[in-house]
C-alpha cells in the first residue's frame, strides 16, 4: 500500500470509531437512564420482589441473565453475587431494558477500541514509525490507551455503569483529534529519533489514559458522597452504582497505578535530555508542567493516607491534578515555545 492509502485508512478508522463511540455514549446514557427506580418501586420495596422473574446467571460485561420480558426485572448478581451493576449489598435489581442497552453499549465500545486501534496501527505503518510525533497521534494512542484500559479492566467486573463516564472524553479527544490538532504524516525532528521516543512517551500515554478512568471515577465519587450525605433524594442512576466508600477505593487504587508510571516518565524524560540536550533539567514550559504534575498527584496520595484529611478533599487535589494534565497537554503544547515544541501545528 502507499503512504496516501494508509493514511487514508487511518483516517477512516478514526473517523468510523468517531460514530461508534458516540452510539456507544448514548446507548451507556441510556442504560443509566433506564437503571433509575420508578418512584412506586423506589418507595415500596415488596413491590420489586414481586416483579423478579426466574432467569439464569450470567457474566462479564455484558452477562447478565437471560430471561423475562422488556418490562420485567432480572435478578443481576454479576460475579460477586450482589444485585445491582455496581456491586452494592441489596441492589435492586437491574431491569431487561437496561440489560440490553447495556449490552449494546459494551459491543459498541468494543467495536470503537478496535477501530481505534486500526487507525493507531495504520498510522504507524505509514509513518514507519511509533505514532507519537504531534499532537494529533499523541491523542490518538491515549485514546486508545483509555479505551483498551477500560476495556481490560471489564473483563475482570461489571462496568458498564462507568462506560459513560470514559467513553465521553475518549470522544472529546478524538473530536479535538480530528478537527483540531489534526497533522499530515511527517519525518521527526531529530532530537525526537531515539528509542526513548517509544520508552518515555507511551509510558506517559498509558500514564495519563489511567489518570483519566481516575478523575471519571473520583467525579462519580464526589456526587456519589454528596447524595448519600442528603437528607432528601429523588430516586437515580446513582443509587444502583457502588457506593461512596467504594468508588473512592477506586479511585485510589487508578492513582496508585498511574502515578509510579508517571514518576518513570519524568525520570525517562531527564534521561532524554541529558542525551538529547547535554543536560537532565532545563526547565522547558513542560518539563516544568510534567514536574508539577507530579507534586500534584504526590500531594493527592500523601493527603489520601494523612490522618485528618478528608478523603473529598484529597480527591479534589486529584482532580486538580487532572487538570494541569489538560493545561500541559493542551495549553503549554501549542501556546508555549520550548524545546518540547513538537506539537505539529
Amino acid at each position: 500500500m502507499t503512504d496516501t492509502t494508509l493514511a487514508q485508512l487511518s483516517n477512516t478508522s478514526i473517523y468510523s470509531a468517531t460514530v461508534v463511540l458516540t452510539l456507544a455514549m448514548v446507548a451507556y446514557a441510556v442504560y443509566l437512564a433506564r437503571l433509575v427506580p420508578s418512584r412506586e418501586r423506589a418507595a415500596d420495596p415488596a413491590a420489586q420482589d414481586r416483579e423478579l422473574v426466574a432467569a439464569g446467571s450470567g457474566d462479564g460485561p455484558t452477562g447478565a441473565p437471560v430471561g423475562g420480558g422488556a418490562g420485567d426485572l432480572v435478578d443481576r448478581g454479576g460475579r460477586g453475587g450482589r444485585g445491582g451493576p455496581g456491586g452494592r449489598p441489596g441492589a435492586e435489581p437491574e431491569p431487561v431494558a437496561a440489560r440490553k442497552a447495556g449490552g449494546v453499549a459494551w459491543a459498541l465500545t468494543l467495536l470503537g477500541t478496535v477501530l481505534v486501534v486500526a487507525g493507531v496501527v495504520l498510522r504507524a505503518a505509514e509513518v514507519q514509525r511509533w505514532p507519537l510525533g504531534n499532537m494529533y497521534e499523541f491523542a490518538v494512542v491515549g485514546a486508545m490507551f483509555v479505551l483498551l484500559s477500560y476495556c481490560a479492566w471489564a473483563t475482570q467486573r461489571d462496568l458498564r455503569w462507568l462506560g459513560l463516564f470514559v467513553v465521553t472524553p475518549v470522544l472529546l479527544t478524538l473530536g479535538l483529534a480530528i478537527t483540531v490538532w489534526y497533522t499530515d504524516a511527517s519525518d521527526l525532528m531529530p532530537s525526537l529519533r531515539s528509542l526513548w521516543l517509544v520508552i518515555h512517551v507511551t509510558v506517559a500515554t498509558i500514564s495519563v489514559a489511567v489518570f483519566t478512568i481516575g478523575f471519571s471515577l473520583g467525579i462519580l465519587y464526589l456526587v456519589q458522597d454528596r447524595l448519600e450525605s442528603a437528607t432528601q433524594r429523588r430516586p437515580s442512576f446513582m443509587d444502583r452504582l457502588p457506593d461512596a466508600r467504594s468508588l473512592e477505593r477506586l479511585t485510589y487504587a487508578a492513582h496508585i497505578v498511574a502515578f509510579p508510571l508517571w514518576t518513570f516518565t519524568v525520570i525517562a524524560g531527564a534521561i532524554w535530555a541529558r542525551q538529547a540536550w547535554g543536560s537532565y533539567w532545563n526547565w522547558d514550559p513542560k518539563e516544568v508542567w510534567s514536574f508539577v504534575i507530579w507534586v500534584v498527584y504526590a500531594a493527592y496520595l500523601h493527603a489520601r493516607v494523612t490522618t485528618g484529611w478528608k478523603r473529598q478533599n484529597a480527591v479534589w487535589i486529584a482532580l486538580v491534578g487532572f487538570g494541569c494534565i489538560l493545561v500541559n497537554f493542551a495549553v503549554v503544547n501549542v501556546f508555549f515555545v520550548g524545546q518540547h515544541s513538537y506539537s505539529g501545528l
